[in-house]
C-alpha cells in the first residue's frame, strides 16, 4: 500500500453507514478480545492469530443469543465489510461454520478510516502482483490490470516503478509477515475493487453536492424562510396520535388478508410455483372474478375504480340506474390526464360539448364556481384542467352511488357468483415439472391490442344516443 499523509474527506462518501460502522467496529474490538487466536499453518508457513469460522459463530451467538443461521449471516456481514478476512479461499468473502482459516483485518484498512481506493493504488497493486505471479493473475485482475494499463498509460512508469520497490521490501520481511501482509492487502482490494459484475457491500449511491457539516453562513433570507415555514407549522392542523394510529390499525387490518406478504395468493403464488392460474383467473376478461378481488371493489371507490373488472361491473350498475354521465366524464378525464399531448385539444373540445356545453347531451351536474373555472380553463387545455370537475364528481359517486352499487342486486349477484379457488398443493416433482413447462406469456402488444379494442367497443357503446333521431326511426317503422 502506498502510505498517504493527507487523508481525503471521505465522509459524504460513507455517511448513510457510518453509523452502523460504528457500532460493527465496536463489535469488532470485543471479539478480538473474546476470541483467542492460534498459529496455524498455512501450505508449509506458520501464520500467528488465526481464528477458524465456527469460532467466530459460536462467539457471535453467545454474544448476540442469537441463532446460527442468523450469527453466520452476521460474520458473513463483517467479511463483506473487510473487517475479517479469509486466508484460504479469497474469492468468496462469506463466513463458513467449519474450520476454515481467518484472521482479523488491522485497523488501517478498515471502512471508517475513509482511504480512497484510488486508481493509481490498485495499479501498483496489480503490478507488483504481476511481478511476483510472473505474469499468472486471476480472470478479473488481468482485466482490471489491462484497463489501467490503458487508462494511466501517461504514468505506468512510475506506477512500475513504486510496485518494484514494494516488491523489494516485501522480499526483506520473514515470510510469516509477508504472507499475512499479502492476504491483508488482497482482502482490502477485493473488497474496495471486487470482481466486475459482483455486488459489494462498499457500494454506494451518488455523493452529495452539498455537504451538511459544512460551517454555511446562515443569511437573513434563510431565517425569513425558516420562521414562514415554523409559522406555517404552527397553523397546521393537528390529529390526535390516538387517532392516527387507530386509522393506521384499521387500514392493516382490512388490507392484510389481501397483502401478498402477510397472506397466500389463492390457489398460489406464480412466482414460486411456476403456475400462472393466479394470472388467468384475474385477468380484466374474465366472466366471474374471485372472492378476494370482489371483497376488496367494497373498500373504496378508489379500489373499485382501480379494478378495470370492477369499473365495469360498476357501468352495468349505473347504466340500470341511468346514471352513467359521472362515470363517462371521469373516465373521459382521466384519458385526456394520461392520453397523448397531440390529441389534448380534440379531446378537450368533445369533453367540453358532451359534458359542460349547455343543453349537452351528457350534461353533469356540478357547482356553477368549479364550471366556470373548468369551462374558463379550456380555453387553453392542459392535462389537469379537469382536476376540479373530475374531484368533484368523485366525491359525488362516493358519497352517494357507490354505497348504493354496493347494496345493489348487482354487487350481491357478483359476490354470490365469484370464485374461492382452493389451494395448490404441489410436490416436489409437480415444482419440477411446471419449471419445465414454464408458459412465456401473452405477449405485452397482445395485451395491449385487446385493451385497445375494449376501449373502443365502450367507447360506442356509452356515446350520446339521438333521441330524436331514435324517435323518428320508430315512426317510421
Amino acid at each position: 500500500m502506498t502510505i498517504r499523509t493527507a487523508r481525503p474527506d471521505r465522509v459524504q462518501h460513507f455517511r448513510p453507514r457510518m453509523h452502523c460502522l460504528k457500532k460493527l467496529e465496536a463489535m469488532m474490538v470485543e471479539m478480538q478480545s473474546g476470541v483467542k487466536g492460534s498459529e496455524q499453518k498455512l501450505n508449509v508457513t506458520t501464520i500467528p492469530h488465526v481464528i477458524t469460522g465456527k469460532d467466530i459463530i459460536a462467539w457471535i451467538t453467545n454474544k448476540m443469543k442469537s441463532t446460527t443461521e442468523e450469527s453466520q449471516a452476521f460474520g458473513t456481514m463483517l467479511v463483506a465489510y473487510g473487517y475479517i478476512y479469509p486466508l484460504e479461499n479469497h474469492k468468496k468473502l462469506v463466513m463458513c461454520n467449519d474450520t476454515s482459516l481467518y484472521r482479523f483485518q488491522t485497523p488501517y484498512f478498515w471502512p471508517t478510516q475513509k482511504w480512497v481506493a484510488e486508481d493509481s493504488d490498485y495499479a501498483i497493486y496489480l503490478a507488483k502482483r504481476n511481478i511476483r505471479k510472473k505474469g499468472m493473475l486471476e480472470p478479473y485482475e488481468q482485466a482490471h490490470y489491462n484497463h489501467l494499463h490503458e487508462w494511466l498509460n501517461h504514468k505506468w512508469d512510475f506506477i512500475v516503478m513504486q510496485a518494484t520497490e514494494q516488491y523489494k521490501a516485501g522480499k526483506e520481511r520473514k515470510k510469516p509477515d509477508r504472507v499475512v501482509f499479502d492476504c491483508q492487502e488482497r482482502a482490502y482490494w477485493i473488497v474496495n475493487k471486487p470482481p466486475r459484475h459482483t455486488h459489494s457491500a462498499m457500494d454506494c449511491g451518488p455523493e452529495r453536492l452539498i455537504d451538511p457539516n459544512s460551517d454555511e453562513k446562515i443569511t437573513f433570507d434563510t431565517y425569513r424562510r425558516m420562521n414562514l415555514f415554523y409559522q406555517q407549522a404552527i397553523m397546521r392542523s393537528k390529529v390526535k396520535s390516538s387517532v392516527s394510529l387507530g386509522a393506521l390499525v384499521k387500514y392493516i387490518t382490512t388490507y392484510k388478508n389481501h397483502d401478498p406478504f402477510l397472506a397466500p395468493c389463492l390457489p398460489s403464488n406464480p412466482w414460486h410455483t411456476d403456475n400462472d392460474t393466479y394470472w388467468t383467473m384475474n385477468m380484466r376478461q374474465v366472466e366471474v372474478p374471485t372472492k378476494m378481488r370482489v371483497e376488496r371493489w367494497s373498500f373504496s371507490l378508489f379500489e373499485l375504480l382501480s379494478d378495470l373488472r370492477g369499473r365495469d361491473d360498476f357501468k352495468i350498475f349505473l347504466k340500470k340506474e341511468f346514471s352513467g354521465e359521472n362515470m363517462a366524464f371521469w373516465e373521459a378525464a382521466e384519458e385526456l390526464k394520461w392520453g397523448t399531448a397531440s390529441s389534448m385539444t380534440s379531446k378537450a373540445e368533445t369533453i367540453f360539448k358532451t359534458f359542460l356545453a349547455p343543453g349537452a347531451p351528457r350534461w353533469i351536474n356540478i357547482d356553477g364556481r368549479t364550471m366556470g373555472l373548468t369551462v374558463k380553463g379550456l380555453d387553453h387545455p392542459h392535462r389537469y384542467v379537469l382536476e376540479a370537475a373530475q374531484t368533484h364528481v368523485f366525491l359525488l359517486m362516493k358519497k352517494d352511488t357507490f354505497f348504493r352499487y354496493l347494496k345493489s342486486p348487482v354487487y350481491k349477484e357478483i359476490q354470490k357468483k365469484a370464485l374461492n379457488p382452493e389451494p395448490h398443493n404441489f410436490s416436489p416433482a409437480q415444482l419440477e415439472q411446471n419449471a419445465q413447462n414454464r408458459s412465456p406469456g401473452i405477449h405485452p402488444i397482445i395485451l395491449w391490442q385487446q385493451d385497445e379494442s375494449e376501449k373502443a367497443k365502450a367507447a360506442i357503446a356509452s356515446a350520446p344516443v339521438d333521441v330524436k333521431a331514435m324517435m323518428s326511426k320508430i315512426d317510421r317503422k
